[in-house]
């Protein structure tokens, strides 16, 4: 049977990917896009809403599908007020999860990072954590959490601090191994084809973390 899919961040990285591969997949017939801008990719599928993202509670009547995909997300040197970050970061998540209760959407999956902890005394860190334990107080069947280290791959707008820290991790990945090698940087399409996975097969984690990621995608291949 066709299912219904929504993806959250569309526009984004990782989120363009996702979609890129949900349109050729017969498994879905419907695919529902929340967004403040327009994606370019076009397709019969795509059935796009242009909302204020931090009003999503508001769409409730449109928020139906069989799984969710979220993938939005921001950094700090992207959005330094920390109140508009906590908005993006918690915020838009935790109410996509409330609306998945709400509509009896039992499959939800969320992009988190690695090192996300409740309990860390770093703000980034720290709201990821305080997410995902929100997300899973909703007790959504079917709920998944994908951590990735840094994400690689060519954004729109120009990150330099970012761009440099990308580059160090390229090289840093030729020597993290055994216990690190979960913080080697991880592509948008591998968190991107993982997430297509787990939603049609589940995994037997509830927090998949970056190395994790990259061996779904591997066994698949």
């Amino acid at each position: 049977m066709s299912k219904t899919a929504i993806i959250l961040g569309a526009t984004g990285l990782t989120g363009s990917f996702l979609l890129k591969r949900l349109i050729p997949d017969k498994r879905y017939d419907k695919i529902i896009l929340f967004s403040r801008s327009a994606t370019p990719i076009k397709s019969s599928k795509i059935e796009e809403h242009l909302i204020d993202m931090f009003e999503l509670g508001r769409h409730r009547d449109k928020f139906k599908a069989d799984v969710v995909f979220c993938c939005v997300g921001t950094t700090q040197n992207k959005t330094p007020n920390k109140e508009i970050y906590r908005k993006v970061d918690y915020g838009i998540p935790v109410t996509a999860a409330k609306l998945c209760v709400e509509n009896k959407i039992e499959n939800f999956l969320v992009i988190s990072a690695l090192g996300a902890d409740s309990k860390s005394r770093f703000f980034y860190n720290r709201t990821k954590g305080e997410m995902e334990n929100a997300v899973l107080q909703n007790d959504i069947r079917s709920a998944y959490i994908f951590q990735p280290s840094l994400i690689g791959g060519e954004r729109k707008e120009k990150r330099p601090l970012e761009f440099i820290s990308k580059q160090l991790m390229k090289a840093a990945n030729f020597v993290m191994f055994g216990p690190l090698k979960k913080y080697q940087s991880i592509h948008p399409d591998t968190i991107a084809k993982a997430m297509q996975k787990v939603a049609e097969d589940g995994y037997e984690e509830i927090r998949i973390e970056s190395d994790e990621i990259k061996k779904i995608v591997h066994d698949d291949a």
